[in-house]
């Protein structure tokens, strides 16, 4: 799924200042040893980043006090430190990603209630599954597709640097995943409309200034989300759910899933999106410290007007049998 990937449209040059094959081996030997070894330094790193060299501190500070402005300053210091301490964490189990046994991630992610898309699935209609950047998404998009039981094609942003790019794409589809570059999302899932599979992507994240955007309230601020998830429905006539992710203990998750548009219902213009957002909103006001509070995520600024939806579209119908669409 998309992390906070970056990227830019041309691939620049990549200064040669390391050497690419000892990192991604060091990397991999990491990866061998025990999470409680890895969880030593991660929490170091958790330490130092919150209470010596914190990363965007005032960034975080002023999301989280606009977010929760009933918070005491006790409780605002306990989320910034369980924020960077969960964030270490996070880069510790995504180390120990690329080693990690089928066994051990069924231990350490519980997964529920799949049966809804796979009730859909067994009927020859893909689906879509968004999730937000909570808790260890990573992780996430491991268990689904080593559960789910059907073919799990992944949207993500490609990373500038050439190895961080091989390196992740590996790790992401070890249980098969197959990661397609967000930009090639749509036309891939039109090319191969005949695969039963399902597409899984993350929609939190701020949209270009470039994108089509749906305005909302979102944690007690103005906010423009990426509405890809609701335009490549209508445009491929894909179910949604939303993965729900919790932390449960340190290295111990829970997903399940959250209809957003079922098979056979109809949803007006940025409904879905809306849908979306107040799941997000939920999962985020239960673990507050589990989102990624240091990124800049409203830098952009609703405009005086606005257009509510394209002109051109029709209410979302999510449905369609294997010879056409409904709703």
């Amino acid at each position: 799924m998309a992390t906070e990937d970056r990227e830019p449209d041309a691939q620049p040059e990549v200064a040669a200042s390391y050497d690419p094959p000892a990192v991604a081996w060091w990397g991999r030997a990491l990866s061998r040893l025990p999470l409680r070894v890895l969880y030593l330094v991660s929490s170091l790193v958790g330490i130092l980043a919150y209470r010596f060299f914190p990363y965007r501190p005032q960034v975080v500070r002023e999301n989280l006090t606009r977010a929760f402005p009933e918070f005491t300053e006790a409780q605002l210091r306990a989320t910034m430190r369980d924020y960077y301490r969960g964030f270490a964490d996070m880069l510790a189990e995504v180390v120990k990603s690329a080693s990690m046994s089928a066994a051990e991630l069924r231990r350490r992610v519980r997964v529920h209630n799949l049966e809804l898309a796979r009730r859909v699935l067994a009927q020859g209609q893909s689906v879509m599954l968004v999730a937000a950047h909570q808790c260890n998404w990573e992780w996430m998009l491991l268990a689904l597709s080593l559960e789910l039981g059907y073919p799990v094609d992944a949207a993500y942003k490609p990373f500038t640097d050439p190895l961080a790019e091989r390196e992740m794409k590996k790790i992401r589809g070890r249980f098969g995943s197959r990661m397609i570059p967000a930009k090639q999302l749509l036309a891939d899932i039109i090319m191969r409309r005949d695969v039963v599979r399902c597409v899984a992507m993350v929609a939190d994240q701020e949209p270009t200034t470039s994108e089509f955007k749906h305005w909302t309230r979102f944690l007690n601020r103005d906010t423009a989300f990426y509405m890809g998830p609701e335009e490549i429905s209508r445009a491929s006539h894909l179910p949604v759910y939303f993965m729900r992710f919790r932390r449960l203990a340190r290295g111990y998750y829970e997903m399940d899933l959250a209809p957003l548009c079922e098979p056979g219902e109809s949803l007006a213009p940025g409904e879905l999106t809306e849908r979306y957002v107040r799941q997000v909103e939920a999962q985020i006001r239960a673990a507050p410290a589990d989102w990624p509070w240091s990124h800049k995520r409203w830098k952009l600024k609703k405009p005086l007007y606005q257009r509510s939806a394209r002109p051109a579209e029709l209410p979302l119908a999510a449905s369609r049998s294997r010879g056409g669409r409904t709703g």
